[in-house]
């Protein structure tokens, strides 16, 4: 699975916009599927194992998702329950998952009581009836506010944030300090002009042979059309051209403009241009980027949170740096949502509330994903004791640790606090919409029309994407 921060499916599907004309688009009916009952409501409960459905856990086998479900059927043992979870990954990319969950979930066959959605799919899968909503109370003021708000549809709650993701800039200090650059250590002010005369330094020093590594162009990001990254990296220059940018308003519908379009694009066009991006960057995901940045073929990196400690790995904190992207970055993330036709609601949603618990985020954080919660951050006295840190799973030879990962003095990721947390209160959220997919698709066809032999102007394909985004969406 290609990871990140919301990859989310690119094909609308034809039987859920059928689905969603019968429902008229709207869960929230009484007694229908938002009304945050089970589906059999006034029925008993169905004892037995809780499925719970998601993508890969890129913290690896055994990884910190499936501690924490083992913790959690520790606890129902102990207390004599006869309820147990049990994790599934889904196999194949991010769209080919999102389509295993819509058959599921749409044929009513109960095979999934908990589903961890991309943020992205949060919209379709309320607006379409397929997951419960939820009590208020499972979000509260200790969830970061920017993550808090891609768990609701249309002021309903019908998720849990799980794990988030946010746009982080990665960067080669080692490089910089060859280049001559006597400040290697960037902050929250290093924008996109700086960044580009760091560009420029670091390739006159790649000329004359001086940087430790087979160093090629300065940055790279995930640009390939075939999926979510190019979406990604587009509303990440589009949202920083223009304070305030939407492409739809809260009921989904398509709010942007040519104009609005063309500043994005613009944007866009200067943040890749061919003189500073890696080559294969326009066919690149998220393994890619990875592997090219960590072979020292570049000096800065467009990546998520995860990518600090599978750098860590092979780089030292000497080598490694990471500060905020330049501009505004995309919030990525999942979501954790109860099944609507699960037989066991109940303990789905304490499942469900266990997860994404205090201590659970703490967890989380530790084993390099993105918290949802502030506490995990802020909290020195709150630990993380219902599973290991990554890499620590299982004893060490002779005591070494096998992750690399800097750490604060709380066990934290050494970034957590200062670069992490304020990357997430300030991250955008992609177009919400039940149609997510058909804009996704539409956006990035358009958008891919830049890395052609005869892209087109600014202003011809502004136009181009606006009319097609209005076919693609509802008008106001």
């Amino acid at each position: 699975m290609r990871h990140g921060p919301g990859r989310a499916g690119r094909r609308a599907s034809a039987g859920l916009l059928v689905l969603l004309l019968a429902a008229g688009c709207d869960a929230g009916a009484s007694g229908g599927p938002g009304d945050g009952r089970p589906a059999a409501a006034g029925t008993a409960e169905v004892p037995g194992e809780i499925v719970l459905a998601s993508g890969r856990d890129v913290t690896g086998k055994g990884g910190i998702r499936q501690q924490l479900i083992a913790e959690w059927n520790r606890q129902q043992e102990a207390k004599g329950s006869a309820y147990r979870a049990r994790l599934v990954e889904l196999p194949g990319s991010a769209d080919q998952q999102r389509s295993q969950l819509l058959g599921a979930l749409q044929s009513g066959s109960a095979e999934y009581d908990v589903v961890n959605l991309d943020v992205t799919w949060v919209p379709e899968f309320a607006a379409a009836g397929l997951v419960q909503q939820l009590p208020d109370r499972l979000v509260d003021s200790d969830v970061v506010k920017s993550v808090a708000d891609t768990a609701r549809w249309k002021d309903k709650l019908y998720a849990v944030p799980f794990n988030s993701d946010v746009g982080l800039l990665f960067y080669r200090r080692d490089y910089l300090a060859s280049a001559g650059v006597t400040k290697t250590d960037l902050g929250k002010d290093t924008g996109w002009p700086v960044l580009r005369r760091l560009i420029g330094a670091l390739d006159t020093a790649g000329k004359d042979k001086k940087l430790p590594g087979p160093y090629v162009k300065g940055w790279t990001s995930q640009l390939d059309a075939s999926y979510e990254g190019l979406t990604v990296n587009g509303i990440e220059a589009f949202a920083s051209a223009a304070d305030g940018f939407a492409l739809t308003d809260e009921d989904g519908r398509y709010a942007g403009s040519a104009a609005g379009l063309q500043a994005g694009l613009d944007e866009l066009r200067d943040r890749t241009q061919a003189a500073y991006t890696l080559p294969d960057a326009v066919h690149s995901d998220e393994a890619d980027t990875l592997t090219d940045f960590a072979n020292g073929r570049t000096g800065f990196l467009r990546h998520w949170p995860y990518a600090y400690r599978t750098l860590h790995q092979s780089l030292s904190d000497q080598q490694l740096g990471v500060a905020p992207l330049p501009g505004k970055a995309v919030l990525g993330g999942q979501n954790l949502a109860v099944a609507r036709g699960s037989q066991r609601s109940t303990a789905a949603r304490q499942l469900v509330e266990f997860l994404t618990g205090k201590e659970s985020e703490r967890c989380l954080l530790d084993a390099g994903f993105a918290a949802t919660r502030l506490s995990a951050y802020e909290d020195d006295g709150l630990a993380c004791n219902a599973a290991k840190p990554a890499g620590q799973a299982t004893p060490a030879p002779a005591g070494e640790r096998t992750d690399r990962m800097p750490r604060d003095s709380y066990g934290r990721p050494a970034y957590a606090r200062g670069v992490l947390l304020p990357a997430l209160a300030n991250a955008v959220q992609r177009p919400r919409t039940p149609l997510y997919g058909a804009f996704s698709q539409t956006f990035t066809a358009q958008l891919a029309r830049l890395q052609s032999d005869t892209p087109p102007s600014d202003a011809v394909l502004a136009d181009d994407l606006d009319a097609e985004l209005r076919r693609a969406l509802p008008a106001r």
